[in-house]
């Protein structure tokens, strides 16, 4: 049994959703999937991806991503928390799981986030063009930290699940610890660290005793080992975003894994 990872699919461009229609329906019917969040913000969507994943894989573990969390075109009438459970409430209803699944000797723990600060304050200008600040909405006082503390505390309840397992997989859709984002990237880029993570998601998957951690948000794809955890990014990404995400399935436990 093979374990793969994606994220960042953003199926509302036609050419990705082309992309997982396309997927093959024999290859991957033994074998689970980690799908680390941002597929769409409209349910009718998401639900026809998770749909056609769920056709695919044997067990499929889906966590939304901020974009899941938009209010603009679903949802008008709620807020983001709301859209949150809808989510799920779909990903139930498609056969796809959001909760922590245990698959043999392999247990895979989402962890569940939001950007918290602990990357930094973003900029005046960053709360400007981030699209979560006017797509997302929140009930009066919730800022960034405190939406942060509420998703984080729907960690606890799985705090203990299955730790002595053999295989420890966490997932988050943030990203865990800002080294994630390479030295390389640019200053356009690395002005958007307040917004892609937080640490507490390293904190959640170090004390669970994770070995390896599935992450997505930043599209820049990355396998590396940093203080005795590999975490692997595997986004899709946008159409144009071929130097930078693979755009392919990749395995990260099993045979090439």
């Amino acid at each position: 049994m093979r374990v793969f990872a994606l994220s960042d699919v953003h199926v509302d461009y036609d050419e990705n959703a082309r992309w997982v229609s396309g997927l093959s329906t024999s290859d991957y019917r033994d074998d689970l999937l980690v799908l680390a969040g941002d597929l769409t913000d409209r349910l009718s969507l998401l639900e026809t991806s998770l749909r056609a994943f769920a056709a695919r894989f044997r067990r499929v573990l889906f966590l939304p991503g901020n974009h899941e969390l938009w209010v603009v075109r679903d949802g008008r009438d709620g807020d983001s928390f709301a859209k949150f459970e809808a989510v799920r409430r779909v990903a139930a209803q498609c056969g796809v799981e959001t909760g922590p699944l245990r698959e043999g000797a392999i247990v895979i723990r989402p962890l569940q986030g939001w950007y918290d600060g602990s990357f930094g304050t973003p900029s005046a200008t960053l709360r400007t063009m981030w699209t979560d600040y006017r797509a997302c909405r929140w009930p009066d006082g919730f800022d960034d930290a405190r939406i942060a503390a509420r998703f984080d505390a729907l960690n606890d309840a799985d705090e203990d699940f299955a730790a002595d397992a053999p295989v420890r997989i966490s997932c988050s859709h943030f990203l865990p610890r800002a080294d994630l984002l390479p030295g390389f990237v640019p200053d356009s880029v690395r002005m958007l660290l307040p917004v892609l993570g937080a640490s507490r998601i390293d904190a959640r998957l170090r004390r669970w005793g994770a070995s390896l951690h599935v992450y997505g948000h930043s599209h820049l794809n990355r396998d590396v080992r940093l203080d005795g955890v590999r975490y692997v990014n595997s986004a899709f990404g946008y159409p144009g975003e071929t130097r930078i995400s693979a755009r392919a399935l990749k395995c990260i436990h099993g045979d090439a894994g």
